[in-house]
């Protein structure tokens, strides 16, 4: 079991998300804090670097987080927009 944490600012933006897309994000942090960051069943999954990952969870629509090896952290440090990525 893993240990989601959502920073501040992707709390705000997933409240300002439509029901369905808040569904979605409420699904991948369910399945992050029980199957860990590696989500290679969401569309367009990547991993971004040595321990950051992102995934599609529509097609303008994104999450992005981190886990560090030989922790049960994952943070999700972005939800939003596909043109505001921080990536």
């Amino acid at each position: 079991m893993y240990e989601v944490i959502l920073k501040n600012k992707v709390q705000k933006s997933i409240r300002k998300m439509p029901e369905f897309v808040q569904q979605k994000m409420f699904t991948l942090v369910d399945r992050l804090e029980k199957l860990g960051p590696i989500q290679a069943e969401w569309p367009n999954y990547s991993k971004l670097s040595p321990n950051e990952y992102h995934c599609h969870l529509l097609k303008k629509r994104v999450a992005c987080w981190r886990h560090d090896k030989g922790t049960i952290i994952i943070e999700v440090y972005y939800a939003g927009s596909r043109e505001n990525v921080p990536y």
